[in-house]
């Protein structure tokens, strides 16, 4: 078996390539393993700790409107687009996947024009323009979501599977291990906030003011991590204030720890993240991060606020008395949080990698 995964960017492009590729090396004994991505990229860092061949390709992201960054960009897609025919027709792969990223763009184009069966994975709810375009050429499209089926052309070739992610999160929560791991007790609830890998500037705010205005009489206990670059500037900024019940952290490598004992999760609402919520069946307070691609984090929000998984604030009206008075009203029931995550697990598939190298095994199954 000869694999070719590309997916860049974020972490939400690249960690469902991950997943998608170690659940091929589970099923094949002899597996060669390509990953494209960008120079000196997140992918390229990732490829490296697991000790992948990795390949690079130059491109650019389209800007929106025409201007001289259109110019430069147009070329890089040409010399990436060249750059890709080369490394693919070298490693002569039986399936080529992509996961999202503009790396993945020519990747796959060029893949499916030169013949080779091809497959992409869409993480949103609102489809990117990438994984639109590439549609139109490839084998199949897998969707996180059912929603996300009318925006392609051709949806007989679409298949909802869920949102593959690592295989390190247990369903079985609430170990002691996690407790006093972060020093805390199972006496009162346990509210875990970050605002994606890199953090929140805005969520940030609200948890200082949050914890400076009510940490005396608080009735849970907080987890918060800030984004290494933001961890310096919220210590300055609530100095005096942190006690035994509130855990500050710049970054936090083992996730799957904090998810274990929370009761109440509050962050952006990337797609990784909430297939990970929806996996361990955690309500949630989601602030999707404004900047996004065509605002595809409010999309991926309201899709889980409608059915009563999450409740939502718009980073335009997030504020640290609005922050803890929704809080507040959620822990006043336990029932609540439990509603919320069952709702949630209504739009997860445990099973959602074994799922999409299923589809990808029966492409080759086709060709052959």
């Amino acid at each position: 078996m000869r694999l070719i995964i590309s997916g860049g960017g974020t972490g939400g492009h690249i960690y469902p390539a991950v997943a998608i590729l170690e659940e091929f090396k589970k099923r094949y004994e002899y597996i060669e393993i390509l990953y494209m991505g960008t120079k000196d990229s997140m992918e390229e860092k990732i490829a490296s700790n697991m000790n992948l061949n990795f390949k690079s390709i130059r491109v650019k992201g389209l800007p929106r409107k025409l201007n001289k960054n259109s110019v430069i960009a147009i070329k890089e897609l040409i010399i990436g687009l060249n750059q890709a025919k080369k490394i693919i027709r070298d490693f002569q792969p039986d399936i080529v996947i992509g996961t999202g990223g503009f790396v993945s763009g020519p990747v796959l184009f060029r893949a499916a024009t030169m013949g080779y069966k091809t497959m992409i994975h869409e993480q949103n709810s609102l489809p990117g323009l990438t994984n639109r375009i590439l549609s139109r050429y490839v084998d199949c499209v897998a969707v996180t979501y059912e929603s996300s089926k009318s925006y392609f052309k051709k949806p007989e070739r679409v298949k909802v599977t869920g949102n593959p992610i690592r295989s390190n999160f247990n369903e079985k929560r609430g170990s002691k291990d996690s407790y006093i791991k972060y020093g805390l007790k199972d006496d009162k609830p346990i509210i875990f906030s970050f605002g994606g890998s890199n953090g929140s500037e805005d969520l940030n705010k609200a948890m200082a003011g949050l914890i400076k205005e009510y940490s005396i009489d608080l009735e849970f206990q907080i987890i918060h991590a800030t984004g290494e670059s933001h961890y310096d500037a919220f210590m300055k900024e609530i100095q005096g204030f942190d006690d035994n019940a509130i855990k500050v952290l710049p970054y936090i490598h083992d996730i799957a720890s904090a998810y274990d004992i929370s009761d109440l999760v509050i962050t952006s609402s990337g797609a990784i993240t909430l297939a990970e919520l929806s996996l361990l069946g955690i309500a949630s307070i989601l602030i999707p991060k404004a900047y996004t691609t065509e605002n595809h984090q409010e999309y991926n929000a309201r899709l889980y606020m409608d059915i009563g998984a999450s409740e939502m604030i718009l980073e335009d009206e997030l504020n640290s008395d609005l922050l803890y008075n929704k809080i507040a009203k959620l822990l006043e029931n336990e029932s609540t949080l439990s509603i919320m995550g069952e709702n949630a697990k209504k739009l997860g598939n445990p099973n959602a990698t074994s799922d999409i190298v299923d589809i990808a095994v029966s492409l080759l199954e086709n060709k052959r």
